[in-house]
């Protein structure tokens, strides 16, 4: 899986950048490297279009993983290499960005749109398989996600709309509840169908703030008085 990506308008950086005229660039070697958004060439590319509006590039990097944290040394060695930059532009997932806004003072932009976290159908097609809702129903639904492949979240069962297993929305899609149903049917379990759904509860979703959580760290072993 990975976070999919695409740039923003160049004229949407600029406005960004504000007064700043000496920029460094990061882009990330993974998801947008694979995306064609924030590899080494689109990073050359950002550049050579920053410098055509007057914007000094102070310097540019491709981290190997931009969203995973550098070791302490490599944050000495990625300050030395901001130099005199005003601010930092990031072609790489909001991940990313704030991982990098932790090495510096200066200003953290980011060069990319986070769409949302999806599978390499085909190359260079990516297809969204989680909306990060909080409360995970693919049990429920044989693995089918209804929030991101139903293209009205419904719970219970297909529109009114759907015609020949194909989305009201989008023709060119295949209907989510055509795809849960035929997997259910595969499974045998057709008649879990018939249970009416509550509404989901998105107070663990998004709506509710920035999500945080805890992972449990056992206690410290009591040392041995003996000796």
């Amino acid at each position: 899986m990975k976070s999919v990506t695409r740039q923003k308008n160049l004229e949407e950086i600029i406005r960004m950048l504000g007064k700043a005229r000496k920029v460094s660039l990061v882009g990330c070697g993974t998801c947008p490297t694979m995306a064609e958004t924030g590899g080494l060439r689109e990073v050359e590319e950002m550049a050579r279009a920053l410098e055509e509006r007057e914007v000094t590039v102070a310097s540019t990097t491709v981290l190997p993983v931009a969203c995973e944290p550098l070791p302490d040394e490599a944050r000495n060695g990625f300050r030395s290499l901001l130099g005199e930059a005003q601010a930092v532009l990031v072609l790489s997932c909001s991940l990313g960005v704030r991982m990098v806004s932790d090495y510096t003072d200066l200003a953290v932009l980011p060069a990319l749109d986070t769409l949302f976290i999806g599978r390499e159908a085909e190359p260079g097609f990516f297809v969204e398989e989680c909306a990060q809702c909080g409360d995970c129903l693919l049990g429920d639904y044989a693995g089918i996600c209804p929030i991101v492949h139903c293209a009205k979240s419904l719970f219970n069962g297909p529109c009114g709309g759907s015609v020949d297993g194909k989305c009201e929305v989008d023709p060119g899609l295949p209907c989510g509840w055509q795809l849960i149903y035929d997997r259910m049917k595969a499974l045998g379990r057709l008649e879990e169908l018939s249970v009416i759904r509550p509404y989901k509860d998105w107070s663990k979703s998004l709506s509710g703030g920035a999500r945080r959580m805890r992972i449990p760290v056992p206690p410290p072993e009591k040392k041995s008085e003996e000796g």
